[in-house]
């Protein structure tokens, strides 16, 4: 994928003519996706880590956008909560990404991808009286 490839939205019209980044629909698809019970965190890389240690936050991270042609896919990388379905928060989770992209940019997905590369434990304190 090109660094400054966009999307058209529209057809040129009098006004101009609507583009999206593919950043765009990464944010929208990570906070699409974190809005979804049962998922605990995305997978990031080390700079997105990085930049959320600094304070700034990572709304794309574990959200991949391909543009190929006139088709869009995503691939979601997500881990999810220890006792959640695996198969009931990935469908839920592409559900979500597919309703906010459309609803937002008007643009058809042709799929989302969910990738589960992590299953979080709940750490349970056991503290004894004494």
């Amino acid at each position: 994928m090109a660094e400054n490839q966009l999307l058209n939205v529209s057809e040129s019209t009098p006004l101009g003519k609507v583009e999206i980044a593919p950043d765009v629909l990464e944010v929208i698809a990570g906070i699409a996706t974190t809005e979804v019970s049962g998922v605990s965190s995305m997978r990031g890389n080390f700079a997105t880590g990085v930049a959320e240690r600094l304070g700034k936050k990572a709304h794309g991270k574990g959200i991949k956008v391909d543009l190929i042609e006139d088709t869009v896919s995503v691939d979601v990388y997500i881990v999810v909560d220890y006792g959640h379905s695996v198969p009931v928060v990935a469908e839920k989770i592409q559900l979500n990404v597919r309703q906010a992209i459309e609803n937002m940019t008007a643009i058809q997905i042709k799929e989302i991808n969910v990738h589960v590369v992590g299953v979080h434990m709940e750490q349970v304190n056991d503290e004894k009286d004494e």
